[in-house]
């Protein structure tokens, strides 16, 4: 696991056009509040504890306490169809998760602003995992960054 904030610089072809480039909003975009309430649910009630949001595919890929071998990726609107929440059972975090199920929303509220802030440097896709405290991200320039959720919160208000 990383203990401090860990950044890995992508293609140099992306970074060299980043600024000829503008995000295009996603179906994610458009219900982006909505978004993130289903997807701070799913992490502190309904047992996931690892979700990766790709906003730009509109993809939303889980890992469930109850199945961690297994990934489940769901696609647009499927999200937001009525009973999505349902489909998955009410199971809370293990004993001593890293990511207390407090901090998810400031978590989820910081992809947010990440996402919208900038339309040629934005967040490509934004993950948090519960068990092992890290944050990740993958911005438009092609950057990754993987912070743990102590630094986090320090770190992404000079993004």
């Amino acid at each position: 696991m990383a203990e401090h904030w860990l950044q890995i610089k992508g293609d140099p072809s992306v970074r060299r056009f980043v600024f000829e480039q503008t995000r295009t909003a996603s179906l994610f975009d458009a219900r982006i509040d909505e978004l993130m309430a289903t997807v701070a649910a799913l992490l502190t009630r309904h047992g996931v504890f690892h979700a990766k949001i790709h906003f730009s595919s509109n993809q939303l890929t889980c890992w469930l306490y109850n199945d961690p071998y297994r990934y489940r990726v769901f696609v647009g609107e499927e999200v937001f169809a009525p009973g999505f929440l349902e489909r998955f059972d009410q199971v809370v975090a293990i004993d001593k998760p890293l990511i207390a199920a407090a901090t998810v929303p400031a978590v989820l509220a910081e992809f947010r602003r990440l996402r919208l802030k900038d339309e040629s440097v934005y967040l490509r896709n934004g993950s948090l995992n519960l068990i092992n405290g890290l944050i990740g991200m993958t911005f438009s320039c092609d950057g990754s960054h993987y912070i743990p959720v102590e630094e986090f919160f320090a770190t992404v208000r000079n993004l």
